[in-house]
């Protein structure tokens, strides 16, 4: 089973000296990018689930009910925003979309699960920091899944044979049959693998002048899209069976 997860967040906590591009052009660079990768998932026939920024989630109504109107599951994206917060924009989202917000995606101990319970949330995707030695870090390995106190929580998927961990650049930089090969074995395994991107990789760093590291530049933009549809396309050719979150955790 392959969980394909996409990331939405606030463009400006990403990038900085764009040349003057104020707060709505660079929503409006995600809005794209976002409407790219539903295309993508359209052409495959594949349903996914986008993690959201809670602090964008008022300015994202039309792409939020696209999404939705597509067959993907709406999810939480959690930085920084208060309880308060977040309930009263799960309550206006919910609303909005008609169904409920399930689940939330954060760091470790970001909140404690019985607040997360009362959000009335099921599962808790946990992510790790995202540095350039990060991604071929070894980790301590943990269970992929576990439930407790009420919630399903999943943790990020690890490569059982090289140790490395399924996160946004190691699907940016790695060639995509070794990723592929990592994809089979943890399977095998785990019975899944949690894929992420975030939104903003799919950026023409290029095009749009941009200051990010130089890594993070690498095999973006097209490329990644590229590389994105090479994979969708292997995914159905391998009759690797795909899930949204919601229908996995529960």
């Amino acid at each position: 089973m392959i969980l394909l997860t996409f990331n939405i967040i606030n463009p400006d906590r990403k990038f900085k000296n764009v040349g003057g591009l104020s707060s709505d052009e660079l929503l409006e660079i995600t809005i794209q990018n976002t409407k790219a990768l539903l295309r993508s998932l359209e052409r495959r026939e594949i349903r996914a689930t986008f993690f959201i920024e809670i602090s964008i989630i008022p300015q994202l109504e039309t792409l939020i009910k696209k999404i939705i109107n597509e067959g993907h599951e709406i999810s939480f994206y959690y930085f920084d925003t208060g309880l308060e917060e977040i309930e009263r924009i799960k309550k206006n989202t919910e609303e909005l979309i008609e169904k409920q917000i399930r689940g939330i995606r954060m760091k470790e101990n970001a909140f404690d699960l019985n607040e997360i319970l009362h959000l009335r949330f099921t599962y808790v995707s946990l992510i790790e920091e995202t540095t350039f030695a990060f991604p071929f870090k070894r980790l301590e390995r943990k269970t992929p899944i576990i439930e407790k106190n009420g919630l399903s929580i999943l943790y990020e998927s690890i490569s059982r044979y090289s140790q490395i961990p399924y996160n946004d650049f190691i699907f940016q930089i790695l060639p995509l049959s070794y990723y592929e090969k990592m994809v089979v074995e943890t399977i095998k395994k785990d019975d899944f693998v949690l894929f992420y991107l975030n939104s903003w990789q799919f950026t023409d760093f290029d095009k749009d002048i941009f200051e990010i590291s130089f890594y993070k530049k690498y095999n973006s933009g097209q490329k990644l899209q590229d590389k994105l549809e090479a994979f969708l396309i292997w995914m159905n050719e391998a009759e690797l069976a795909h899930a949204r979150m919601k229908d996995f955790a529960f």
